[in-house]
């Protein structure tokens, strides 16, 4: 991580927040750098055999020879042969996760983090060099320098740190996402920008012109990052552990929020049915997480403490198993890494045989003595089994010495058939065989459980009495976490453009015209009005700016060479004060018809077919059609330069004319334009 750059390269030594920090290094050879850029070439390698194969497929659509057919089919199973292999290899990256653990971890099982979507550079410069000059009527090679703070922005996204710098980095460039959007997409034109992901899981690329795909994919990165966060964590501390159950917790909010918001994503990985299975697994590693913290300090060999765990671990087994089911659905498992659902079903087993090793422990070593709460033993039994075998009840169990064994071994029986099984997935995916960590802790939880059936002076149980499931509770549940992040205050890059309320991509209005204000009698014949910039209210039609093409609702954007896009009357009124016989020249804007034609049709290329998606729901709104103008109190014009009038609006500056009763012809409500706010709707894509 680099230290905080301003744009010409000097260090910042405010800590400002208008400026960002830089990415990682690119050409780092990082264990997690080496993985981005290996999954870069291989969506590079799937792009190009996707297009020989959509050629070849529309070659032998098109011809009616047989000999060409022969060879198109020739070929397209080679094509077909080489995609099958390159996701093989795409697979065997996402099920990398050894790069992305602690690398002090020596006593724990691994945890599973998400890969960050591959995207292409873009390069801003030209189309909103080209759209501030058309739409903004402003030279746009002095926005160079914000145009590249921009893209450098963008492009450190590629290259996070694996830290909160990251997290931050994502959620800077995410808020400025909105900002961009309401200064040059506009509703009704194609700015020719092509925002192209890559599907994290297939490697097949989505491609859009609206910026709704690079919202959806920034979010997923920032999921992602949390993941890698939590994994990296040093699960042997309490600190560790805290900072691993806030980041995949954190994961599993940013995911909830991206399904939530981005409805209909044309990319795999963020399709509902995908996202879902994400959140339980983020959240399943949280409560795994959490099982850890508890058992950290050591658990305690008492009858209470061990019921307790055994109920915590049933809680992480019933998790992972919820995360398998999701992941052997149809629209999910034909690309979820066959590593993932190994993984998911070695942990349900795994947790579940420790929670029948812990409740056996419970009754094996603890007898029911005469210092004992019966009635409170009674009731942690009854809370632990949702059903107990025929004709035994609590009290039985715990008070009886030889029903009190039976059932403890038939739980040892369960927790050696659970690690056997375990064992035995484990050995069944090739990628799993390369977690050594894994088999070790595996093979010891097995050995444990043998032991503890042969101190039980029997070497085999000739007992076959099925021993009861318990249920799953917990303490401290996971519960998906939003974190403040996800929104923050950022500078707008272009606010030299004006006050985005007005000058959005959105509005539509003149180009800038010149004004020469001459007053007469100090009274220059019009009223100000607004925030900034102020417009003019109010305009007698037979003064001589009236003449000279000032209208009724004008925005004033120049007083003389002082830009005034960010003035308020107060500021602009200052200027005007001193004007001399020879008058002053300002610079106005006519707010034209609001209402764009009917949006074009936007294609999302994905895999290379296209997709065509209506933009009518991205930023059009069906009250804009016929925007009701606000009734506005008419004010009178009269103000001497040397007098305040103590009947103005406090927002409100009048300058001199005759008229007290509002007789005037040519005072009338004046045209508003619509909030900004009403556009940035990021609740569906489509």
């Amino acid at each position: 991580m680099t230290d905080t750059l301003l744009p010409n390269g000097m260090k910042n030594s405010r800590g400002d927040s208008n400026y960002f920090r830089k990415g990682c290094n690119p050409f780092a050879q990082t264990g997690r750098s080496k993985l981005q850029n290996k999954r870069a070439s291989l969506n590079q390698q799937i792009i190009k055999e996707m297009r020989m194969r959509a050629g070849a497929e529309n070659l032998l659509k098109a011809t009616s020879n047989n000999k060409v057919k022969e060879m198109v089919l020739l070929e397209l199973s080679y094509v077909n042969a080489n995609l099958q292999l390159l996701m093989g290899q795409l697979e065997g990256l996402n099920s990398s996760v050894e790069v992305y653990q602690n690398t002090h971890e020596t006593a724990n099982i691994p945890l599973i983090p998400l890969g960050l979507k591959e995207t292409k550079e873009i390069n801003f410069s030209t189309p909103f060099k080209d759209f501030i000059l058309e739409h903004y009527s402003e030279d746009g090679n002095s926005f160079e320098d914000e145009i590249a703070d921009l893209m450098d922005l963008r492009q450190a996204c590629r290259t996070p740190s694996r830290s909160e710098a990251g997290v931050e980095l994502f959620a800077k460039y995410y808020s400025h996402l909105p900002l961009m959007e309401s200064r040059f997409f506009a509703p009704n034109r194609q700015t020719g920008i092509f925002f192209t992901w890559y599907d994290s899981f297939t490697g097949v690329p989505v491609c859009q012109q609206n910026l709704s795909l690079e919202k959806a994919s920034i979010l997923f990165n920032m999921a992602a990052l949390y993941s890698q966060i939590g994994t990296r964590s040093d699960r042997q501390t309490i600190v560790g552990l805290q900072e691993a159950i806030s980041s995949f917790q954190k994961a599993a909010g940013v995911l909830n929020h991206l399904k939530e918001t981005f409805t209909h994503t044309p990319s795999y990985d963020m399709s509902p049915a995908m996202l879902s299975m994400l959140i339980r697994m983020m959240l399943a590693q949280a409560q795994e997480c959490l099982f850890e913290k508890t058992a950290l300090p050591g658990i305690p060999n008492q009858f209470y403490s061990l019921m307790k765990m055994a109920q915590e671990a049933s809680k992480v087994s019933e998790t992972y198993d919820q995360v398998h089911q999701s992941m052997i659905q149809t629209p999910v498992k034909d690309n979820v890494p066959l590593f993932w659902s190994t993984m998911s079903q070695v942990k349900t087993n795994h947790y579940r045989s420790m929670a029948h090793y812990f409740v056996a422990s419970a009754l094996l070593d603890h007898q029911l003595g005469p210092n004992d709460d019966e009635d409170k033993q009674e009731k942690t039994l009854s809370q632990v089994y949702d059903r107990l075998p025929e004709g035994r009840s609590p009290l039985d169990i715990l008070k009886k010495k030889d029903e009190r064994e039976r059932i403890g071994k038939a739980h040892i029986r369960r927790a050696i058939l659970g690690h056997e099984e375990a064992l035995r997935i484990y050995g069944l995916c090739h990628h799993l065989n390369k977690l050594e960590i894994l088999e070790d802790i595996l093979k010891a939880s097995h050995q444990r459980s043998l032991k503890k059936r042969s101190e039980n002076d029997e070497e085999e149980f000739t007992d076959y009495t099925e021993a009861p499931d318990i249920i799953s509770k917990t303490e401290h549940k996971a519960e998906m976490e939003v974190p403040a992040t996800t929104k923050v205050k950022v500078s707008d890059f272009f606010q030299r453009l004006g006050p985005l309320s007005v000058f959005s991509a959105k509005q539509r209005w003149t180009a800038p015209r010149t004004i020469q204000l001459r007053p007469e009698d100090r009274d220059l014949g019009f009223t100000l009005k607004g925030e900034s910039p102020v417009q003019v209210v109010s305009l007698d039609p037979l003064c001589p700016a009236a003449a000279d093409g000032l209208k009724e609702g004008d925005y004033i954007v120049a007083v003389g060479d002082t830009d005034c896009k960010w003035s308020g009357v107060s500021d602009v009124m200052r200027l005007l004060k001193d004007v001399n016989e020879e008058g002053i020249d300002i610079q106005v804007v006519s707010m034209m018809d609001s209402n764009p034609p009917m949006p074009t049709k936007s294609a999302t290329f994905c895999g290379n077919l296209p997709k065509t998606y209506s933009m009518i729901c991205l930023a059009y709104d069906d009250d804009d059609k016929n925007p009701k103008s606000r009734k506005v109190t008419k004010k009178s014009s009269f103000l001497s330069w040397g007098l305040k009038n103590k009947l103005k609006s406090a927002s409100t500056l009048s300058l001199p004319t005759a008229d007290h009763a509002n007789t005037q012809p040519w005072n009338k409500p004046y045209p508003t334009f619509p909030s900004s706010s009403s556009y940035n709707n990021d609740s569906v894509l489509y």
